[in-house]
């Protein structure tokens, strides 16, 4: 059933946009003011499209802005659908089968995350190295989309080491400390128990979020290389005595935000190379 939902918005979306991605990015909780500094070429809303999921919750809008960053054809996604809203863990990733499906080739995926790595800070920035799925279904359940990918992809090198090596070669050049690391999603909306956070860390987890291990395990499936930067907007429960908010991790990924489209913008246009 899946598969006759994201053919049909592919075919309404070829209709509408005449325009072919060569990179896709998703923006995280707080980031989604990045697309102002694209140079726009079309706008549409998730809303808009037939069978597609609609985000629930502030800060995700639920659109793509389709145009060019560090002249790269790009379409961003300022917002996603999580798994905790109540839709099914597959449509949480239509989105991006769906750009793929259009041309993309490379995805960006962002997110604010909670530290568990106590040397972590807030404000800080975490390249993905590889991810952990805790209590999260697989996207993949299910019949397989053969025109999507292998029934059994390898997930071996999900987060693509020579973009993570473009990535820390922008990082470096523009004067980011960029940090490595392990991130893994839990299901939400609740922040996790200290005890949880501590099994977490035992397990090998430096930062925790509710979305984007998903994303990328669909990603690898259809194809893609993929890369992921999280954005440390607060410590995890018991890591810090602090209570966990939303307010505090939109109001550090507010505050990071011009930091992080310099890199978003910057890396965009180095990734190119790869294409």
């Amino acid at each position: 059933m899946f598969e006759q939902r994201l053919k049909t918005a592919l075919d309404f979306l070829q209709k509408k946009i005449p325009f072919r991605p060569e990179i896709a990015i998703t923006l995280g909780s707080g980031l989604g003011r990045f697309v102002e500094t694209m140079e726009k070429t079309a706008e549409i809303r998730f809303g808009d499209v037939p069978c597609m999921p609609v985000p629930t919750i502030p800060g995700h809008s639920g659109r793509f802005v389709f145009g060019r960053i560090a002249g790269v054809d790009t379409v961003v996604m300022p917002g996603r659908v999580h798994f905790y809203e109540g839709y099914d863990v597959q449509d949480t990733v239509m989105p991006l089968r769906l750009l793929r499906l259009l041309g993309a080739k490379i995805l960006l995926l962002t997110n604010a995350a909670g530290a568990i790595n106590p040397d972590f800070r807030p404000g800080d920035f975490m390249l993905v190295e590889d991810h952990i799925s805790f209590l999260v279904p697989s996207p993949l359940r299910g019949k397989n989309a053969d025109f999507l990918g292998p029934r059994y992809p390898d997930m071996t090198n999900v987060y693509d080491k020579d973009l993570r090596r473009i990535a820390d070669s922008v990082a470096e050049r523009i004067g980011i400390a960029l940090r490595h690391g392990v991130l893994v999603q839990t299901a939400g909306p609740n922040f996790e128990t200290p005890a949880e956070i501590r099994f977490l860390k035992t397990i090998g987890a430096d930062a925790v979020y509710m979305s984007t291990v998903a994303e990328a395990m669909a990603a690898c499936h259809c194809g893609y290389r993929t890369i992921a930067i999280s954005c440390i907007s607060n410590m995890a429960a018991g890591v810090s005595a602090s209570p966990q908010s939303v307010e505090e991790v939109m109001a550090a990924t507010k505050e990071k935000a011009p930091v992080f489209n310099r890199l978003l913008h910057d890396l965009t246009g180095a990734l190119a190379v790869e294409l």
